[in-house]
């Protein structure tokens, strides 16, 4: 299978050196509009370097394109790739507004295309634990879901002329820092409804176009209260990612940085598991993303094409997670705002 990676920043780095050292795929080119990538140290060698994915589809035999690039660009860039009938793979978020990601599932439907959407946190072990307890029913009814997201972000992130801050191609905290949070609520317990917010913007007033905090409050379809509390104010470094549970039948805490570690599991009648090691976070130097889980992404796109498995996250769970945050930030106030920032 050959593959390409539109994007050479931090995490489409990421995708290029898996792709590149994983057996039996080929990585035939590497897509960025800035020419000095290719200069960097994990720069594949001997991979081609296109400025535009017109140039690396003209120019080359490609059969699955990784699009790695700013979040306001993968929807159109995907658009583009399924036009000329090659299956994506989408870095999170699937795109900026709920209609563009419809466009995108149209099109991959009328070229016979498949759509993969990058939502790597569903491989951690605690996840697919939490997901397991919900499908069997063990925790019964569930009647409170709480989420907190506590990061930090500051002027080492937000650095002068790059991408992230902006409204129209980063779009938002949700979007960019804990959209794979907001995926394992919605792959677990389902869609939200009667959702209202309450944002604020304490430290990023001169460096982003939107707030980086807030308090979110929303019933599940499926019944039971949910929250999410988020914040990338945090001073120095990240703080927490978990996720609290209180249920018919018992309580639980996933915590840690990331969601990575088992805090609490008080269930009637069940002993809890010792689950396999989840692994570290993408290291970006002086801040920390989500779990480092890419390669069973790649892993997943080489078994589905093969037919040996079917799709982690398609494009319709794409679709909702962006469909769930765009319903949030309807509750942001105008004030928050600030197209003319960055």
């Amino acid at each position: 299978m050959k593959f390409a990676v539109v994007g050479f920043g931090h995490i489409g780095r990421r995708h290029a050196t898996i792709i590149n050292e994983y057996p039996g795929i080929e990585l035939v080119g590497i897509v960025d509009n800035n020419n000095d990538v290719q200069k960097h140290e994990l720069f594949p060698v001997g991979v081609p370097f296109f400025s535009s994915i017109e140039e690396l589809i003209q120019s080359t035999e490609v059969e699955i394109i990784n699009i790695c690039t700013p979040n306001g660009l993968h929807a159109d860039q995907a658009l583009e790739c399924l036009e000329n009938r090659k299956h994506v793979v989408i870095e999170k978020p699937m795109g900026l507004g709920k209609a563009k990601c419809e466009e995108v599932i149209f099109k991959a439907l009328q070229m016979s295309r498949q759509v993969f959407v990058v939502k790597q946190n569903r491989y951690s072990p605690p996840s697919k634990w939490l997901k397991s307890l919900v499908e069997d029913d063990i925790l019964g009814n569930i009647h409170m879901v709480q989420i907190n997201c506590y990061w930090n972000r500051d002027d080492r992130y937000y650095k002068p002329g790059g991408w992230k801050g902006s409204l129209d191609l980063d779009g938002g905290t949700l979007y960019t820092q804990f959209s794979h949070f907001i995926d394992i609520m919605y792959w677990i317990f389902g869609d939200i409804q009667n959702i209202k917010g309450n944002f604020n913007d304490f430290t990023h007033e001169t460096n982003t176009e939107f707030e980086d905090s807030g308090f979110v409050n929303f019933e599940f379809v499926n019944g039971g209260l949910g929250t999410i509390n988020f914040s990338t104010a945090v001073w120095g470094k990240n703080m927490e990612s978990s996720i609290t549970v209180v249920a018919e039948n018992g309580s639980l805490k996933i915590g840690g940085q990331y969601m990575n570690e088992i805090e609490y599991c008080h269930i009637d009648n069940y002993v809890q598991p010792e689950l396999p090691p989840t692994n570290p976070p993408n290291d970006y130097g002086p801040f920390k993303g989500s779990a480092a889980n890419h390669h069973y992404v790649i892993e997943n796109v080489v078994n589905v094409l093969e037919g040996k498995d079917t799709i982690t996250a398609n494009a319709l769970e794409g679709l909702k997670v962006v469909d769930i945050i765009e319903r949030i930030y309807q509750e942001r106030p105008e004030s928050l705002v600030k197209p003319s920032l960055t």
